[in-house]
């Protein structure tokens, strides 16, 4: 699996750094791309998270939105996509800063 990482460089909505696609490389997925994942500053400006595709929805006048990527059994699972998609945007971003040197 590759992360494909395309900077917001419009800086709309704030706060939103980039957008990330999952790229399958191997397996029964290869060829196929898993999009929706974004790249935040934390409004607390320590660190930075991660969004997941959803879908949004609307129930009785509220919006909800609902994970279109899940986990089966560990709650934690998620993490790991996580650890690697914010893992993949600090190599982005160190290889932009070695660039403009």
């Amino acid at each position: 699996m590759v992360i494909k990482i395309t900077p917001n460089e419009k800086g709309n909505p704030p706060g939103k750094l980039a957008e990330a696609e999952l790229h399958f490389t191997e397996g029964p997925l290869e060829g196929l791309k898993l999009i929706g994942f974004s790249v935040w500053e934390r409004r607390s400006g320590n660190g930075r998270n991660v969004t997941f595709p959803a879908r949004q929805y609307v129930v009785n006048g509220e919006r909800r939105s609902f994970a279109l990527l899940r986990p089966l059994v560990d709650g934690t699972s998620q993490d790991r996509v996580r650890d690697l998609v914010l893992q993949a945007y600090a190599e982005y971003e160190a290889q932009q800063q070695a660039v403009a040197i």
